[in-house]
């Protein structure tokens, strides 16, 4: 996918709305120093090149009775094309896993997993991770307490 060059006040907006996907566009244009419209016109922009993908609320996993949060290793049994997108496909499909990356190293997948409880992971384990074909390993790693967890994406000389 091809890079997009984005100037000072695109950055600023990036940064702002990075912070803030719910401020009004009067106040984001104010904070940049562009009229409304003008700043209305940068973040469609922004939006279409597919540079904006989305807004969403974050939520505190825990207040929702979801506060095992486990770091999931898969290692293969093979590396064809068919059963890693099958693979891939399953993982994608679960809502307990948040995250799911292809990697290097040790694993072939690490999965970022939400569940309420350990009997829930078990579960998990159990009825979808186990019954993947051609799952050779399976390594969890459970968080003790969370450090950092942003979406914020570094711009720079915006910030």
């Amino acid at each position: 996918m091809k890079q997009v060059e984005l100037d000072r006040l695109d950055q600023h907006i990036l940064a702002i709305l990075q912070q803030d996907g719910r401020i009004s566009n009067q106040q984001l244009a104010e904070q940049i120093g562009l009229s409304p419209a003008a700043c209305w016109r940068r973040v469609r922009s922004l939006e279409e090149t597919g540079i904006i993908t989305g807004y969403s609320a974050q939520l505190a996993p825990e207040r929702i009775g979801q506060g095992l949060c486990v770091l999931v290793n898969l290692s293969l049994q093979r590396h064809t094309i068919d059963s890693t997108a099958d693979i891939e496909r399953q993982v994608s499909s679960y809502p307990e896993v948040l995250q799911c990356f292809a990697v290097t190293g040790n694993a072939d997948f690490v999965l970022r997993v939400i569940v309420p409880d350990m009997a829930s992971y078990d579960r998990f384990l159990n009825e979808k991770i186990f019954t993947l074909q051609g799952i050779a390993q399976v390594n969890s790693n459970f968080a003790l307490r969370e450090i950092k967890n942003t979406q914020t994406i570094p711009l720079g000389s915006a910030e």
